[in-house]
């Protein structure tokens, strides 16, 4: 199991055990996330959380993604998700995504498990980059991955479908330089 952690927030793997937390704040966060993330939606039920959950750990078996919990080092509340996916062996890539529960939206937690995750993928996945894409209308992800320390590269036009619908994305990257004083 993968544990990282900034000393404010903790990144892991997810477990089982974790289902009910998650549910409960992709719950409270329907109105502000199903606008950006499909699989947020009206009817989201326990069982997607725990058929989520269950699904991490092949992912991770056949490199095809690495997800993680975000959690307070204090408490142990589930602030929201983070994870590594699309990747691609070829080129060493990967793209990075995350949410933050609504309640603790606007305190930084976005941007540190970024952190988090991209060093992760760097140092111990061995990618040459790791990229996140926003669509333009996303502005809290936009600026979560500003504060991260991704560099902004390019606006891609038509880049995102969201709910169908063709979006212009953000380009973001990391790559090891941006680690230099920690890798």
């Amino acid at each position: 199991m993968t544990e990282l952690s900034d000393g404010r927030i903790l990144i892991r793997t997810y477990r089982a055990e974790d289902a009910p937390a998650m549910y409960e704040a992709v719950r409270e966060s329907i109105k502000e996330l199903s606008q950006w993330l499909p699989w947020c939606h009206a009817d989201y039920t326990i069982e997607e959380t725990l058929a989520f959950i269950a699904s991490r750990e092949e992912d991770r078996k056949y490199d095809q993604g690495y997800g993680f919990g975000v959690f307070a080092v204090e408490t142990g509340d589930f602030l929201g998700g983070v994870g590594l996916n699309f990747i691609n062996r070829k080129h060493n890539c990967a793209n990075l995504g995350y949410w933050v529960r609504t309640s603790r939206a606007g305190q930084g937690i976005a941007s540190s498990a970024a952190r988090l995750a991209a060093r992760f993928g760097l140092s111990e996945l061995g990618f040459q980059r790791v990229e996140i894409l926003a669509a333009i209308g996303n502005l809290p992800s936009q600026r979560a991955a500003e504060k991260s320390g991704a560099l902004r590269e390019a606006v891609l036009r038509k880049r995102l479908l969201v709910h169908g619908q063709p979006q212009d994305a953000v380009l973001y990257s990391f790559v090891a330089e941006d680690f230099n004083h920690d890798l």
